[in-house]
């Protein structure tokens, strides 16, 4: 069953990356995929709470992200946690290597998703490690704010 055009799809999403890391910039990229893979993700079957992106030879790299087999492959499955290559223009290679040859930068995938066109994305955030007490300050906003949305929901 085809999807709806104009809509995206998430696949997986990285939600201790925006509590471990303080992004500063988002850019999307696409990945190279084998026919195994994109079906594995259109059920939904990826992870990439523990991967991130480096910069090797001129080209980037999404490392230690897993997609899980597709069963219907066969023989001709792909390896789960392989490195896929990430396809971005030469200027953006260069800007992240470059932030990520600076000290405590990180590009670490947000989510990965379909486009409205049906075009398997990646959206990086380059990111700088937050220390303990940032993590602490960070939880106590966001309790803080679910409180303050409480309170204003009983009071009507």
């Amino acid at each position: 069953m085809a999807t709806k055009r104009g809509t995206s799809k998430t696949v997986a999403e990285n939600r201790k990356a925006r509590f471990n890391y303080e992004i500063g910039e988002t850019l999307e990229a696409g990945l190279v995929l084998e026919g195994s893979e994109v079906k594995s993700l259109r059920n939904g079957k990826a992870n990439i709470a523990e991967s991130y992106a480096s910069a090797e030879g001129g080209e980037m790299w999404l490392i230690n992200s897993h997609i899980a087999e597709y069963a219907q492959a066969g023989r001709e499955n792909h390896e789960p946690t392989r490195r896929r290559k990430l396809l971005l223009h030469q200027k953006e290679i260069g800007k992240l290597a470059g932030a990520i040859q600076r000290e405590g930068i990180t590009v670490v995938p947000l989510s990965m998703y379909f486009n409205s066109r049906g075009i398997a994305k990646v959206k990086l955030g380059i990111g700088k490690g937050k220390k303990l007490h940032d993590k602490r300050e960070t939880e106590k906003k966001r309790d803080w704010n679910r409180q303050k949305a409480r309170i204003l929901r009983e009071r009507g």
